[in-house]
């Protein structure tokens, strides 16, 4: 599916399977499926089917893509609906490891999130982490709307770390995907990726 980067996911507009890939892809599905499991109800998360040892299938969960809303001038609205969001998943005394608009579906029309994806990294955390990552999702793949971060943190229920903190969990974030993807496949494109976006990320002032 579209925006899908680490595993391999495919719908069919019923359900939707997502087969793990990488170090530690056993214990990344089960994380996933424990947590989408305690949050039903409680934030807006797609409804488990059925798991296996390999894969993961939920139910289908309609709503637009973040990623593509801010491609198309709602950045606001997006930003001010994570920040909203995030907010309550912090209430719950979890981080979900992934955050940002790669990641969430959205009522077209309201901007409301329909469906928060994509919790294999999900565990009890730092607030900071998660803030950090949406806003360098946002530095990094939609720089353009930098300057609108203000809306994200604005509407988040909570504190907000200053700019050296956002940026050393920024930083630390990428070394743990480095590390994954030199894992995966040592010397690999993934590897060199992530040793580029490090250094981009800690050349980044506020």
């Amino acid at each position: 599916m579209k925006h899908g980067y680490t595993n391999s996911t495919v719908g069919d507009g019923a359900l939707v399977v997502k087969c793990y890939q990488g170090p530690e892809a056993a214990f990344r599905l089960r994380t996933e499926s424990r947590y989408l499991r305690r949050l039903r109800g409680r934030v807006p998360v797609p409804r488990v089917h059925q798991v296996t040892g390999t894969s993961l299938t939920t139910r289908f969960v309609s709503g637009s893509h973040g990623q593509d809303l801010l491609d198309e001038g709602h950045a606001v609205e997006v930003l001010t609906e994570c920040g909203r969001v995030l907010g309550g998943i912090h209430r719950l005394g979890i981080v979900h490891g992934d955050f940002g608009p790669q990641n969430m579906l959205f009522d077209p029309a309201t901007f409301r999130t329909t469906a928060i994806l994509d919790w294999e990294w999900a565990h009890p955390g730092r607030p900071v982490e998660d803030l950090a990552w949406c806003e360098w999702i946002i530095r990094s793949h939609h720089p353009e709307h930098v300057g609108l971060l203000p809306h994200f943190f604005a509407a988040y229920d909570g504190t907000v770390p200053e700019w050296p903190e956002r940026q050393a969990a920024m930083l630390a974030r990428c070394r743990d995907l480095l590390d994954f993807c030199a894992r995966w496949e040592p010397g690999g494109d993934g590897e060199k990726l992530w040793h580029r976006r490090l250094d981009t990320t800690a050349s980044w002032t506020e």
